[in-house]
């Protein structure tokens, strides 16, 4: 992104428009305006009632979006208890931290009082994902409703298609690319750990381990050196934690603002996948311009990319269901 300020405003503006007219223009704005007119408004005050209480949710329900949104499509599917003996896509070791979980319940029985089987799961998840990023200061983005709840969920679907942390650029680019996301999408989604905690053993083989010869003499070299001797002596002595916390932004994690992309720029992300942003020479410079540009210019990338992560693989119209408990099917 080259240009910064009010033209790059005007730029997103139009691409999220163009996003809004394109092949899923089957969800659309106020999509309950008639078969359940509070339902945005109900899902809105339960996020401002609460969120504030437990301002790290905010963080855990974008990240539950984004999971749901890379598997099967944004259909809650991430929401669904494991039956039959088959483990669901919440056991996979990237959704084990997730706690989001219980907040969505709690939401979607509220709005089960007012309009009983109505109000899809999924565009519950989008709608307390935006919402809670808004109560926390960052930006507010159009989710165009319609969404349908999908049937199935895989535990190994969920392993093979959410980036992981050890993901090089390369890998990262595929991975985005698998779901029709871009290069831009890659850095500003990235922009979520600006919220985001991490525990210790999703980047202990940086601290320790990263050639495989073992020690704190074996840390990843595009790590820098100060921070990570600060991390192996305050938040992660052992390689073997996998139960400490770690800001992914330190100092402003419950903040969303551009601390996490300075971090990246001193070489401080957490993950092999921050680290990766600056190894591109297109990624690192849109990083470098939004850092130097008014917040509203990462605010305003951002919401548009949220807005064309909400419409990977939608269900709409008579496909999957409405779920009247997000963590198992309807009964048939």
């Amino acid at each position: 992104m080259a240009r910064t300020g009010g033209a790059a405003i005007l730029v997103v503006l139009v691409a999220v428009s163009a996003v809004l007219g394109g092949a899923r223009a089957q969800l659309r704005d106020g999509f309950y305006e008639h078969s359940c007119p509070r339902a945005e408004q109900i899902v809105k005050h339960y996020v401002q009632q609460h969120v504030p209480h437990a301002p790290s949710v905010a963080a855990t329900l974008l990240r539950t979006h984004f999971h749901d949104c890379f598997v099967r499509g944004c259909d809650a599917s991430v929401l669904l208890n494991a039956t039959g003996g088959s483990e669901a896509e919440k056991d996979a070791a990237p959704n084990l931290t997730l706690r989001g979980f219980g907040f969505i319940d709690r939401v979607k029985a509220v709005v089960e009082e007012e309009c009983p089987g109505v109000v899809s799961c999924a565009d519950i998840v989008a709608l307390a994902a935006r919402d809670a990023v808004g109560v926390i200061g960052g930006p507010f983005w159009r989710v165009p409703t319609g969404r349908r709840d999908g049937t199935v969920s895989i535990k190994q679907e969920a392993l093979d298609q959410i980036p992981a942390p050890t993901m090089n650029f390369t890998e990262l680019l595929q991975s985005f690319g698998n779901k029709s996301l871009d290069l831009a999408d890659l850095v500003w989604l990235s922009g979520a750990h600006t919220i985001g905690i991490a525990h210790c053993n999703s980047f202990s083989e940086r601290l320790y381990n990263f050639t495989g010869r073992g020690g704190p003499g074996d840390a990843d070299p595009s790590l820098d050196p100060l921070y990570a001797a600060n991390l192996r002596r305050t938040k992660c002595p052992t390689p073997t934690d996998n139960t400490t916390i770690v800001e992914m932004d330190p100092g402003s994690f419950l903040t969303f603002d551009l601390g996490y992309y300075r971090g990246v720029l001193k070489r401080r992300g957490l993950f092999q996948s921050d680290a990766a942003l600056i190894t591109d020479a297109a990624a690192k410079a849109d990083i470098e311009s939004v850092v130097n540009a008014p917040p509203e210019v990462f605010f305003q990338v951002f919401a548009r990319s949220m807005v064309k992560m909400g419409m990977i693989d939608v269900k709409t119209g008579s496909e999957g269901e409405i779920r009247k408990h997000c963590a198992v099917v309807n009964d048939h």
